[in-house]
This record gives structure tokens, C-alpha cells and sequence, in this order.
């Protein structure tokens, strides 16, 4: 008998593991005609040849052949409140900072400019396929309200958290140790597991708090050992200086937040460009990740991330946008940046191991993966429907392409928002619906 599921019907591609190398075709599940069943839930049912599928399953096919369809991407660190800061010329991180970001985020404490951007915010990631984020807020609670509002209207799994800052930023972007403390305890009391919310505990960075705010931090990293926590490190030079005559007890930055227990699994550390052999082995050994932004760091002129030294270091990595330091919303972007860092630094980045990262990766890395970032009964149906014939200047390319290989380095090279033909969250199309 045939069970009532919506079934969508493409070519379906998602991992079963980190893929060893470019012929390492025992890490995916590929299938040329393949079937997603998707229940009233939200969640799929069964995945398989679509003969197998349709067989079993009653209800009317959405047919997205010829295109690819896979889990929807996940971008593990991006500032939603730095939208209207992208773009901004500044020679460096903190000029940067000081400039234009630390401007703009503290119209956040309005709760009206709040809820606009974060509406504006979710539209631009459904438009890249992007159905999973870690995003920071700004330091006020009510921007973290807003975020998690508009999140949970879409029914979209998110990680984020309020920023936590009483040093070096402007007055109006300043809470204190203990507001700090109080608003973050709220915000987790609010919204954490509500809906497909996670908070994330959120210290800026070891720059913008005082020893007493890290104490606090420190307190609620104990209190909530499942939580995840993000903030920054090692991004640029002068910021590594800075830090280091703040903090002259440790001997260098990653040793700050292990001192206040922050090195952790669940805790992402974003951009991680600089770090001795001891810092990279502190990351490796409790499980914290390194999340690469190469948009941003190329933009900002930080620094180049060696993926192959943190693989063989054992050291997790996840790659990022980091909007508004970053230049693109799009991971097919990102991973493009990515690869050219990589071929700098004489590595190799597979195009199989750049849409691991996209997916399966980045969800693993943040320790989500259990239902998100694969194609697979129970997971939900956060998924990304690819046309690698988007544009006409893919389209010629598309006819040289023999192989699966090729075809998603070609996603990854010319690929943009343009590629994404539809988004899916819980199984309901999301682009197509964008006003």
C-alpha cells in the first residue's frame, strides 16, 4: 500500500562521510533519478531510486530534473547584523571594526530596525541555499530577539547568541559582566530548543572583553556544557598584539579562552589564521573548531588559512561566510574563495571535499548532524535544488562536463545565488515564494 508523502524527484547527491580524496566515490550517495520522501513533519521519510520511491509513496511528484539536489548548505559564522556593513572600505580588521561595524551595530537596540534586517537577513540566505547559520547578534537582547523570531517563523534551524562586549567597542554597543550574564541567561531561558533554535554563548572576542566579563563567560560555559559557543581568534596581527598586552598572563591567545574553559567541541572558533603548533594542538585536542571565512580574511587582507596543516594536526575546520566581513552570502562563493587560498598555500581541495564542507561537514563540526546536513530517513528535508545551467556562461561550460567531479566544480567556480533553482526548509519550497 502507498504511503502520502510529497516526493521530490532529481538527481540527489549527499555524503555519507569526509571524502579521502577526488576518486573517493564510497563517502556519497549519488542517484542519477533518485526520490526524497518527505513527510508531514518535515522530515524525510525514505530516499532511493525514484522507481522505488514513487512505488511506495502516493502523493504528486515534484520533478526537479535535470538538477542536483542536496542538503541545504550550512554556514557555521556570519554577523546578521553587519548587512548593511558589507562592502565597506577599510585597510584592516579594526579600522574596519571601529569604522563602520561598531557604527551600525548599535542601531540594533531598536527592535523595529531589529525584526527589518533580520527578515531581510533570512530572505538572502534561502536565496543562497543556505538553511542552517551560526550567526552573532548584536549585544543588545533584542536584536537576538529578532533573530530568533523571524527563525522560528521560517522553521529554520539556527545557532546564534547575543554579543558580550564591556571593553573597547562605542558606549551604546557596551553591556557589563553581570548584564551580560543576566541577558545571556534570559536569551538561552527564551529561546534555546524552542522551536529549531540553538544558543550559542557569545563573547565577541578576547579584545572586547574585560577579565571580569570572561570570569561570567567562563560561569555560563560551565552552567551549559551542551551549548555552543562562538567567537573570534587569531584573525589579524595587530589584533593578536592587542590581545596579548590585555591578557600578559597567558602566553598567547588560544590559551586566554582556555584558561576560562572555552576550548570545548560545540565551540567555534572563527578564522584561526595565525596559530602556533601548541595553539592548533590545544584546538585539536578538545574537540574546538576552526571556521574559515576566506571572503572575509582576503577582503580584510588577514591572512591565508592552511587547511592541509590543520587536517594533519587533527584540528576540526568549517567554512564560513562572515558577513559583513565577508563579500558573499553565497557558499558556492566561499568555497571558491576557499579553494584559491588553498592553492596558495600548495594545497589541493577537491571539488567533492568543498561540498562536504558545504554540507555534512559543517554540520558534523558543529555537532548538528544528527538531523541536519544530510539526505537520509529521519534527517529534516533542509535541502538545495542546483542548476548548474544558470547562466549562459555555465550553460556552454555544462556542455564539456563528463563527470560529477566537474560538474560540481563547475557550481563552485561560476555558481552564485543565480544557481540555487530552489531551497527547501522542512520540506517546504522557500525561494520560489520570496516576494
Amino acid at each position: 500500500m502507498a504511503v502520502s508523502a510529497k516526493v521530490l524527484r532529481g538527481r540527489v547527491l549527499t555524503f555519507l562521510r569526509k571524502p579521502e580524496g577526488p576518486d573517493d566515490t564510497d563517502s556519497y550517495l549519488y542517484l542519477e533519478d533518485g526520490g526524497i520522501a518527505i513527510g508531514d513533519d518535515g522530515k524525510i521519510v525514505a530516499v532511493g531510486d525514484f522507481s522505488e520511491i514513487s512505488a511506495s509513496h502516493s502523493d504528486p511528484v515534484i520533478d526537479h530534473r535535470p538538477n542536483l539536489i542536496m542538503p541545504g548548505f550550512i554556514d557555521p559564522h556570519i554577523h546578521f547584523v553587519q548587512m548593511q556593513v558589507v562592502g565597506s572600505y577599510a585597510g584592516s580588521l579594526l579600522e574596519w571594526l571601529n569604522t563602520y561595524t561598531f557604527v551600525e551595530e548599535q542601531r540594533f537596540a531598536d527592535p523595529d530596525h531589529a525584526s527589518r534586517i533580520a527578515s531581510a537577513f533570512f530572505d538572502e540566505l534561502i536565496r543562497n541555499g543556505t538553511t542552517t547559520a551560526a550567526a552573532y547578534c548584536s549585544v543588545h537582547p533584542e536584536s537576538a530577539d529578532a533573530f530568533f523570531a523571524e527563525a522560528e517563523k521560517r522553521n529554520m534551524a539556527m545557532v546564534a547568541g547575543k554579543c558580550m562586549m564591556d571593553r573597547n567597542c562605542p558606549e551604546g554597543l557596551q553591556d557589563t559582566p553581570q548584564t551580560g550574564y543576566d541577558d545571556t541567561k534570559a536569551l538561552i531561558a527564551k529561546w534555546n530548543g524552542k522551536g529549531r533554535a540553538n544558543y550559542a554563548i557569545t563573547p565577541r572576542f578576547a579584545i572586547t572583553s574585560t577579565h571580569e566579563q570572561m570570569e561570567m563567560v567562563a560561569a555560563l560555559a560551565k552552567e551549559y556544557p551542551d551549548l555552543h559557543i562562538q567567537t573570534h581568534l587569531s584573525e589579524n596581527d595587530v589584533e593578536i598584539a592587542f590581545t596579548q598586552e590585555l591578557f600578559p598572563e597567558h602566553k598567547d591567545y588560544t590559551s586566554v579562552y582556555a584558561h576560562y574553559g572555552l576550548l570545548r567541541p560545540k565551540a567555534l572558533y572563527g578564522h584561526a589564521i595565525h596559530l602556533s603548533d601548541s595553539e592548533i594542538g590545544m584546538m585539536a585536542e578538545t574537540g574546538s573548531v576552526a571556521v574559515s571565512c576566506p571572503t572575509s580574511n582576503l577582503f580584510l587582507g588577514s591572512g591565508l588559512y592552511d587547511f592541509e596543516k590543520a587536517e594533519q594536526a587533527g584540528m576540526t575546520t568549517a567554512v564560513a561566510t562572515d558577513i559583513g566581513g565577508g563579500t558573499s552570502y553565497s557558499m558556492l562563493r566561499t568555497l571558491d574563495e576557499f579553494y584559491k587560498v588553498q592553492q596558495l598555500n600548495k594545497n589541493r581541495l577537491t571539488p567533492l571535499m568543498s561540498f562536504y564542507l558545504m554540507t555534512r561537514g559543517n554540520a558534523e563540526a558543529m555537532q548538528i548532524d544528527v538531523d541536519i546536513g544530510s539526505i537520509a530517513a529521519g534527517s529534516y528535508a533542509d535541502l538545495v535544488v542546483l542548476d548548474v545551467r544558470a547562466t549562459p556562461a555555465m550553460a556552454i561550460k555544462m556542455e564539456r562536463v563528463e563527470t560529477l567531479s566537474e560538474e560540481l566544480f563547475l557550481l563552485q567556480t561560476l555558481g552564485d545565488d543565480r544557481a540555487i533553482a530552489e531551497t527547501y526548509v522542512a520540506g517546504q519550497p522557500m525561494k520560489s515564494v520570496l516576494v
